[in-house]
């Protein structure tokens, strides 16, 4: 097969489809390609909820099953495994957010240790995942990353922050399970940067446990990337990243813009595109130090790290190099790169339906937002509909 049209193949993608599943498929991402119909339907979802409405089964039915695993981590297990007969492993994602509670970070910690435990027992799941918010104040980071100095009680928040991280890293090393540690606002980065640069040196000994997060719409990661790379080498430790392209675009350019600094995203798309491909090929030429995770929904950067493991020996199957994508979105990419022998994981988010919902709502604004990206979902869809009818 050609490589460069192995994403077409939509009968690999939506094996796992039924005929009703699809037309709910192409329904939603037709409903999304609307700008609209998304701010309306986002208006109207979110009124709703608040106002307490009988409307959590009617959302499961159709967003909430179609981007999410489940309500929570049993509920998941038909996906997780559904999956897996075709190769395509699952990282569990615990969706709630904008918590700042000392009590829902502890339970956030929770979470993750019983997910951790969870993915012990199932091949499946090789990889687990938190924000680093998830586990403390946004504020902290932020404070931290300015260099402000944290009052007597913050630095007991902090610490107890660090103890959540340090709680999940060290059983993620002793299962052996991969912890990701997703990417935020740039002006709280610093700090958790630092903190995974912390739990890196501690864990990351023999091979990688502990993941980075690099967000490439970023214009300085590459030589952030770098540094940590020499650092690592001078300190006899290794590096793991997943490497996406950023998910706070607009937040980032507005926040620039009302401070009058220097706007940390990169100017286009093209000059992000590159800064990502940049990176990605950084990494898959430093391997013996560096784990990569490519979180991607790009066609173009994925057949690109195809070519460049191709090139440099790099085994499919070697555990170093993980393909990622959003469950719900991109099965083109995901199931046809699984069927080809790649690792290959789907983010599968999961938890209660009003509390998914603000991660639901981003979802629908960035497909909106994604020139094409929504257009050749509906175009793969209505392909293997006409493939089925014939």
């Amino acid at each position: 097969m050609d490589t460069k049209t192995l994403f077409n193949n939509t009968e690999v993608a939506f094996a796992l489809k039924n005929d009703s599943q699809l037309e709910r498929a192409y329904f939603l991402f037709k409903m999304i390609s609307y700008e609209p119909m998304v701010r309306i339907g986002t208006a109207a979802t979110n009124f709703a909820l608040k106002a307490h409405l009988p409307v959590e089964g009617l959302i499961r039915s159709t967003v909430f099953d179609h981007f999410c695993g489940g309500v929570n981590e049993e509920d998941c297990l038909p996906v997780i495994d559904t999956m897996y007969t075709k190769g395509v492993s699952s990282v569990l994602d615990y969706s709630v957010e904008g918590k700042e509670e000392e009590a829902t970070f502890d339970e956030a910690r929770d979470k993750i240790l019983k997910i951790i435990k969870f993915a012990d027992e199932k091949e499946a799941m090789p990889i687990v995942v938190f924000k680093p918010t998830g586990f403390g104040r946004f504020h902290l980071y932020q404070k931290l990353g300015e260099g402000q100095p944290l009052t007597s009680a913050e630095q007991d928040e902090w610490n107890r922050v660090i103890e959540r991280f340090d709680a999940i890293c060290k059983l993620a090393k002793e299962k052996d399970v991969e912890v990701l540690i997703d990417g935020e606002e740039s002006w709280m980065q610093e700090a958790a940067d630092d903190l995974c640069e912390a739990m890196m040196r501690k864990y990351n000994t023999e091979k990688p446990i502990v993941y980075n997060t690099l967000q490439t719409y970023r214009w300085d990661r590459l030589d952030y990337l770098k540094g940590l790379h020499q650092r690592a080498q001078q300190d006899n430790f290794k590096v793991g990243f997943k490497i996406v392209r950023g998910a706070y675009m607009e937040k980032e350019r507005k926040r620039a813009e009302e401070k009058a600094y220097k706007s940390p995203i990169c100017e286009n798309k093209e000059a992000t595109d590159e800064n990502f491909n940049t990176c990605m090929t950084y990494i898959l030429n430093n391997l013996k130090d560096i784990s990569l995770f490519i979180g991607t929904h790009n066609e173009q950067s994925c057949y690109l790290a195809m070519e460049f493991m191709k090139e440099l020996g790099i085994d499919k199957t070697d555990n170093n190099v993980w393909f990622g994508q959003l469950y719900g979105m991109s099965d083109h990419i995901s199931f046809n790169l699984a069927k080809q022998g790649y690792n290959v994981a789907k983010y599968v988010p999961f938890g209660p339906v009003k509390d998914v919902m603000p991660y639901l709502i981003r979802r629908a604004e960035e497909n909106t937002s994604v020139a094409g990206q929504t257009s050749r979902e509906l175009n793969l869809l209505k392909q293997e509909k006409k493939r089925r009818r014939l």
